[in-house]
């Protein structure tokens, strides 16, 4: 026998004397001529003897919390707005029979890989035992053979014009306790609901905020979500703030917060986003709707924030010391160096102000087609542990730097998978990246372009094939970045072509005439991902110093290649799968270069059309080419005449 410590008679006192009407409970008095003092909720409790009798009549002795129940009351008024409204005295309870045949319907769905549950589900309708007396074509079920260690049954609500699965509690209490979280979410708006408890959930909201400015977002998520299932203002819009930067959701509502004007530009651009992530990459997407009522400055105000994300000219821009760190910041990550970004917006994180009280964080950041993506999952648990807004606490240890030094990540970074294994970049010293459109842009092309976004190689298939292109051409769209040890860069992802052919012209000539440049051009057999080609050039002042390609175990050479680079002495020895590591850790350790792997592979950099990698065909050279479409598994329904970019072969 279990004990039952649970104070029915609080519980069910408390409910009764906060209890106000609701729209529904009006209409229903005003229609019934029911006057406020016949809607108690509450009946008389049930005797020993009839809850004797009534096991007797059943069979079986009562759970424990439902025995609790009918000791303090024999049935209740549910609220209104529930889908159960009434719970019957123990006369009236009985076995609920499957009148519908649900139990055949739920046993074919069966099979070997159905959970415990999902068996115990199919097997209730015949033993459960039926508790509602009036309801919207609902049952409110407790299930014998679903059972829990302290003797409980547990309750199915099943909403017949639903077609959805029954709502499962793990007790009668359990359900009881819902049922007046749900009486308060129905009547949180009415000005008229303030007693004991609405007080104490609006301390805890409070406490809550507070918590969330010391750093301590944990107390507060936990604080918040309890008051959010009470419907107390304000406690569902700042947990999903929490939420959203923790990465445990949100991030698409925040609440009626979004319609006041003072966390519009903070929140509306976050909600944006994630609208923009729900659709297919590529889709023009023209309608967003905050799903709240909104005056025409709030919505003109929305509308205009989600064109600029839609087409990734929104700038988080919040005013005062920690809006320069947002700026300097962007400048940084702008180039590639996110890990720089983050360290400024870290430092100037204690000096952010909310504009309202409600806002517990800088939002607006993720939102941000630069600064957004610096803020990884582990950044943003940081920015919620660190105090705000001149609040006291402990800043929490940093989170280490995600970039990793030089080059050789590029053969070891799980998931980045270039497409044809293949890669080029070049590199030029002592420059500014904007310079590289002079150096090596296409002519007459459009310099530096905002990137599509997050890094998606299909993106750029089409990318090399225009109209007004000689077929041998091969212009790389390449993100343009800067190095801490000062060298710009232009980095192509996913090379088209097949690398450094009889027509390739190192651009390391036309790139150098500042000073220095290198150009890598890297390719790796399809089966087995080992290397197959590898070119370095080296230039200076418009002159290129030396090159190699090295083509399995051949080594084409031009210039004096310095010991250091000589790839026969750097491979001798070693096996086939740390070529390609060896030869990258050489170049790196002769001129410093770098690449950021966070900025790449987001999309964060801007992107440059360069100059043809290839020359023209000379009188009696042919060039051959054969295009085939190639690109990700069609969607069902999806038309096969989809466009993809050409690989050419010379």
């Amino acid at each position: 026998m279990y004990e039952n410590r649970f104070n029915w008679h609080d519980f069910l006192g408390r409910w009764q004397e906060e209890w106000i009407p609701g729209e529904d409970d009006l209409e229903d008095m005003e229609e019934g001529g029911v006057s406020l003092a016949d809607m108690a909720l509450a009946a008389p409790p049930a005797t020993r003897e009839e809850i004797a009798a009534a096991e007797e009549r059943l069979g079986t002795r009562l759970p424990p919390s439902y025995r609790g129940f009918l000791e303090v009351s024999n049935g209740w008024r549910v609220d209104a707005a529930a889908s159960i409204y009434r719970l019957g005295g123990v006369h009236e309870i009985g076995w609920f029979g499957d009148p519908f045949g649900m139990t055949e319907a739920y046993r074919q769905q069966l099979g070997e890989r159905s959970t415990e549950q999902e068996v115990l589900l199919a097997g209730m309708w015949e033993r459960a035992l039926q508790l509602e007396t009036d309801s919207d074509m609902s049952y409110a079920l407790l299930d014998p053979g679903d059972t829990g260690e302290d003797g409980e049954w547990a309750l199915y609500v099943y909403k017949g014009w639903s077609g959805e699965y029954p709502d499962r509690y793990p007790s009668f209490r359990a359900y009881m306790e819902e049922m007046y979280r749900n009486f308060h979410a129905d009547r949180a708006s009415d000005p008229r609901f303030v007693n004991d408890t609405t007080r104490a959930l609006d301390a805890d909201v409070e406490r809550a905020r507070q918590e969330a400015l010391c750093g301590r977002w944990e107390t507060a998520l936990e604080l918040l979500a309890e008051t959010q299932r009470y419907g107390r203002p304000s406690a569902w819009g700042m947990l999903r703030q929490i939420q959203t930067l923790s990465h445990r959701g949100g991030g698409d509502a925040f609440g009626d917060l979004v319609v006041d004007p003072r966390y519009t530009d903070e929140l509306v651009p976050v909600m944006a986003a994630a609208h923009l992530r729900r659709h297919r990459r590529g889709a023009f997407v023209d309608r967003f709707v905050l799903g709240t009522e909104t005056d025409d400055a709030v919505g003109a105000t929305s509308d205009g924030i989600f064109a600029r994300v839609r087409d990734r000219s929104y700038r988080y821009a919040p005013g005062g010391i920690f809006g320069q760190a947002v700026a300097e910041a962007r400048e940084a990550a702008r180039w590639g160096d996110t890990d720089g970004a983050w360290r400024v917006i870290r430092a100037a994180l204690p000096s952010w102000s909310p504009p309202g009280p409600d806002l517990l964080a800088p939002l607006g950041l993720l939102a941000d087609p630069v600064l957004g993506p610096v803020v990884t999952p582990e950044r943003g648990r940081e920015l919620l542990a660190t105090p705000r807004a001149g609040r006291p606490g402990t800043a929490p240890d940093p989170v280490a730097d995600l970039d990793p030094p030089g080059l050789r990540w590029l053969t070891d970074t799980p998931g980045w998978n270039p497409p044809h294994d293949s890669y080029r970049g070049l590199w030029v010293e002592g420059v500014e990246p904007e310079t590289l459109t002079s150096l090596v842009g296409e002519d007459g092309g459009a310099g530096l372009t905002v990137p599509p976004g997050r890094r998606d190689p299909w993106i750029h298939l089409g990318a090399q094939r225009r109209d007004d292109l000689a077929p041998w051409e091969d212009r790389a769209v390449v993100s343009v970045g800067r190095t801490g040890t000062g060298w710009a860069f232009g980095f192509d992802m996913a090379p088209r072509t097949s690398p450094v052919g009889h027509f390739f012209v190192s651009p390391a000539a036309a790139a150098s005439r500042g000073g220095r440049a290198v150009v890598l051009w890297v390719r790796r057999a399809r089966s087995g991902g080992l290397l197959s080609v590898f070119h370095l050039s080296v230039a200076r002042h418009g002159e290129e110093l030396y090159a190699f390609t090295l083509r399995g175990t051949d080594v084409e050479r031009s210039g004096p290649v310095p010991g250091a680079l000589d790839p026969e002495r750097l491979l001798d020895g070693i096996g086939e799968d740390a070529h390609e590591q060896r030869l990258l850790a050489a170049v790196e350790a002769e001129f410093g270069l770098a690449l950021p792997r966070l900025a790449l592979t987001e999309g964060i950099l801007p992107e440059l059309t360069t100059r043809s990698w290839n020359r023209a065909p000379r009188q009696g050279e042919a060039y051959a080419y054969a295009t085939v479409h190639v690109g990700p598994p069609r969607r069902p329904g999806e038309s096969a005449g989809r466009e993809a970019g050409p690989a050419t072969t010379t």
